[in-house]
This record gives C-alpha cells, sequence and structure tokens, in this order.
C-alpha cells in the first residue's frame, strides 16, 4: 500500500514539473515573440530616417562594385553549396546568428522576397556567424543541431550555411549583425548593410541586384 502511494507520488510529481516546463517554455516563446514585435516596430518607425542614411552613401563598403569573394560551405542538411553554384542569379548574402534579435526581426523579410523574386532569379543564403567548436566533433555536433533548430523554428526554408571556414573574412569580417551583401548577376557587390535596415531598403537593394549584370562582360 505505501509503494503504491510512494509510486502514484512520484508520478504526480513528475507530472507537475513536466507541465511547469511546458507552461515555463510556451511563456519564453511568448516572451521572445513579443519582444521581436516591438523591435520590428520600432524599426518600422524609424525607415524614413534610416533609408535617407542609406541613400547619403555614407561608410559604403569597399567591395562595393567589386567580384563577390566565391565560398563552399555546407548547409544545415549536410549539403555543399557554393556561391559559384549561383551564377547568372542575383544573390543576397546574410550574415546571421542564432543569438541575434535583430537578425531574426529581418529573417522573415528576407524569406519573404526569396519567395517573391525567385522567379526573377534571386536566391538568399544565410550564413551563421555562431561561434563553431571545431575542436570537439561532440560540441561541434551539439551547436549545428543548436543552428538548424533555430533554422527551423524560424522558418527558414532558403539554405542556411555553417561558417567553419571563416568565409566572413574576405567579405572584410563581419562588425554588427546582420551584414548583408546583395550580389548581382555577374558577381559583383551592388550594395551592402550593416546592422538591421529597413525592409523597404532591402527590397530596393535586391532589385537592384536583379536588375544588374547579365549584360556586362
Amino acid at each position: 500500500m505505501k509503494r503504491n502511494i510512494l509510486v502514484i507520488t512520484v508520478v504526480l510529481a513528475t507530472l507537475g514539473i513536466m507541465i511547469w516546463a511546458g507552461v515555463a517554455n510556451y511563456r519564453r516563446q511568448q516572451h521572445e515573440q513579443s519582444n521581436l514585435k516591438r523591435l520590428q516596430a520600432m524599426i518600422e518607425a524609424t525607415e524614413p530616417q534610416s533609408a535617407a542614411n542609406q541613400d547619403d552613401g555614407i561608410d559604403e563598403n569597399p567591395l562595393q562594385g567589386k567580384m563577390a569573394p566565391n565560398f563552399t560551405l555546407t548547409d544545415t542538411n549536410g549539403r555543399k553549396v557554393s556561391l559559384a553554384d549561383y551564377k547568372g542569379k542575383a544573390v543576397v548574402v546574410d550574415f546571421w546568428a542564432t543569438w541575434c534579435p535583430p537578425c531574426k526581426v529581418e529573417i522573415p523579410w528576407l524569406e519573404q522576397f526569396n519567395k517573391q523574386y525567385s522567379a526573377q532569379g534571386l536566391q538568399v543564403l544565410g550564413i551563421s556567424e555562431d561561434d563553431l567548436n571545431l575542436d570537439n566533433k561532440t560540441e561541434l555536433a551539439k551547436e549545428k543541431k543548436q543552428i538548424a533548430d533555430t533554422a527551423t523554428q524560424l522558418k527558414i526554408t532558403y539554405p542556411v550555411l555553417y561558417d567553419d571556414a571563416n568565409v566572413s573574412a574576405p567579405y572584410g569580417g563581419v562588425d554588427g549583425l546582420p551584414t548583408t551583401f546583395f550580389i548581382n548577376r555577374n558577381g559583383k557587390i551592388v550594395a551592402s548593410t550593416v546592422g538591421l535596415a529597413p525592409r523597404e531598403q532591402i527590397e530596393a537593394d535586391i532589385k537592384k541586384a536583379l536588375s544588374s549584370g547579365g549584360g556586362e562582360s
């Protein structure tokens, strides 16, 4: 009899912990979504001024007008992906990280544009700048899984690549996240942004990449 009571007590306690954990996780997700919405609203409220700063041409990236450095990285599905694979397409290369709130605001826009302009030849590539422990296979596997899980949670359908080869270096390094490069059909960088740019500016840079190149020698 006492044993049955003990078993029931343990089961009830376990169920209680599971319910508490589920509620806590739900509240955490709701809190994170609420913070992202507030951040997005703040960005949208300042878009006209931010777009004007972009048009001023201040702090233009030194790679502007030059060929984008090629790279080959592995995506979250284990496939090798090279920038050269998308020759003839306009490519958006977005450096981001799982811990970066502005990146999570920008990603749904990139996802939408990737679908909206894919028929015109657009391809978005996300390169994760999360730290990777390349000397510890067990830790590396955990880190890559976290990146892949976050990409799934964010509903990213375009390729997400692991930067285990310091690809950001030939792009001038990453001074802030997100850092985004817009590459035309000939492989030249026609625009870039550091930090969260207004949605309209991102779309304008995408259109610039789509409309240039192709006919250039």
